[in-house]
């Protein structure tokens, strides 16, 4: 917190152009580096600077880059003169994009500005997205973007063109808590033709393969109370933990996991190639214009809708899988072949019409909630950017939140996806389980699993972020959404 404190002191200075302008910069740039350079040896090295710029939200990835954009020595510090030349050179840019950015001349940017500048490089938004935007940068509360806030917002970002202004505002995340009924993130059309949208999907891919593994016991936990309800577990859920582990062993704790991870690619691809087709038919063809967040909801849903139509049958092989008993079946596609053979093709469409009917509560709130969260916490900490973490924290709030909205749905979509029948045999009907779950169980039956449902979602909401932002890294991309260049190091 002093950190932040002490950025907003050194910022307010700025504010106030004195009589000799170049002379007063010089001076705060001084007193600056004087307060980054924590153990006062007269340079500053990237510990130093991820301590004194932690309140400005910036990952690791962009402290390394500042260092090795000004490191002209290339010893790994800053001393003064790199410091002060790396801050005028950054300025001189940053000069340059508020010019581009200020369109009518007017020494300020406003909402309107920023919606037609992003519009150009092919990223649509909102006039309540712009407002948003601008939110975050504005400190005095003129709904306008003076130079000064500009400055100081940027100053530590190399932005070198419009694209890398919107990744920045933008700060993409995928996580995955289990369910993929989210709402799709917005590409440009410039990240789309460079392979950086399909590089991103792939790192959620990773993260979320990642936090599934590692909270499944959580998961199958969920699922059997979700089906047997109080019958088999009517303890607290170590006791649920060792009536598993005492019919299969510990491996049988992460029974259904594979199928769960294999359907996450697939279920991601058409749903992001869906959401895209759907926000063209919107559009009418006018790739300018813009989708307000109910639209986007909209589509959406409607993505989730095909991508589940899709991979449903692999839903109901996941739910089969995890509530097999030892030696029930030998893997997926014998599971597969039993089905058929037994019940027929129809069953790996059980529980669809709930399954499809959860989407739009999910979906609704999830993005609702995050939209709020996100809004309130600009509205309290004007002037201040997110940060990844703050985004990382509405996230799991509003999935969550989704979560609760959607549950008894999820809860008859089980067990119906469960139910092993014969062939002809009369199927009981979406409503009729509900009246059953209320009439034998109460409401509480409507959530049954809930609690391991939930002790799962900041484990695999951190297990997800962790996995997501290193493999990012590796694939060239770090959080930000740039491509990093990796400097060539020489000896010094």
């Amino acid at each position: 917190m002093g950190s932040e404190q002490t950025w907003f002191s050194w910022a307010h200075c700025q504010d106030s152009e004195s009589p000799g302008p170049d002379r007063e910069r010089e001076k705060r740039w001084a007193e600056l580096f004087d307060q980054l350079d924590l153990n006062k040896d007269g340079r500053i090295d990237i510990l130093e600077l991820q301590t004194g710029l932690a309140g400005r939200g910036l990952s690791s990835g962009s402290v390394e880059r500042i260092v090795e954009s000004g490191d002209t020595n290339h010893d790994g510090v800053l001393d003064f003169e790199e410091f002060t030349e790396y801050l005028r050179t950054n300025e001189k840019q940053l000069k340059l994009m508020f010019s581009s950015l200020d369109k009518n001349n007017d020494g300020e940017i406003d909402a309107a500005e920023i919606q037609l500048s992003l519009r150009s490089i092919g990223v649509n938004i909102s006039v309540e997205d712009a407002n948003r935007i601008l939110l975050s940068m504005d400190k005095d509360g003129t709904r306008t973007i003076d130079w000064n806030e500009w400055r100081d917002y940027f100053l530590f970002n190399s932005l070198n063109n419009m694209e890398d202004v919107a990744r920045y505002w933008k700060h993409s995340l995928i996580l995955d808590i289990g369910e993929q009924l989210t709402v799709p993130d917005e590409f440009s059309e410039e990240e789309k033709k460079s392979g950086y949208v399909w590089r991103q999907l792939m790192a959620g891919a990773m993260a979320g393969s990642v936090s599934r593994t590692g909270t499944a016991p959580l998961d199958r936990l969920k699922v059997f109370r979700q089906v047997h309800g109080s019958t088999h577990f009517k303890g607290n859920v170590l006791s649920s933990f060792r009536y598993m582990v005492k019919e299969g062993g510990v491996q049988s704790l992460w029974r259904g996991n594979g199928i769960n991870v294999l359907k996450i690619a697939p279920e991601t691809a058409i749903k992001f190639t869906a959401y895209e087709q759907i926000k063209n038919v919107m559009r009418g063809g006018n790739e300018t214009t813009n989708l307000r967040v109910h639209e986007r909801f909209v589509a959406g849903s409607l993505a989730g809708a095909v991508a589940q139509t899709a991979i449903y049958p692999m839903e109901v092989l996941k739910t089969r899988l995890t509530l097999r008993k030892t030696g029930q079946y030998s893997g997926i596609a014998d599971c597969a072949k039993q089905i058929i053979q037994r019940e027929g093709v129809t069953a790996f469409y059980k529980g669809y019409i709930p399954n499809l009917l959860g989407i739009v509560p999910y979906a609704g709130i999830d993005l609702a909630v995050y939209e709020t969260l996100k809004f309130a916490w600009l509205n309290r900490n004007r002037g201040l950017d997110p940060g990844v973490m703050v985004l990382v924290g509405c996230g799991a709030v509003s999935s969550t939140c989704g979560q609760l909205a959607s549950y008894p749905l999820a809860l008859i979509r089980t067990r119906m996806q469960a139910q092993a029948t014969e062939k002809g045999a009369p199927k009981p009907s979406m409503l009729k389980l509900f009246h059953s779950i209320v009439t034998q169980e109460g409401v509480a039956g409507l959530y049954r699993g809930i609690s391991p449902n939930l002790l799962k979602v900041i484990p695999a909401v951190s297990m997800s972020y962790v996995v997501y932002e290193y493999t990012r890294i590796v694939l060239g991309v770090d959080i930000e959404g740039r491509k990093r260049k990796k400097g060539k190091k020489k000896d010094g």
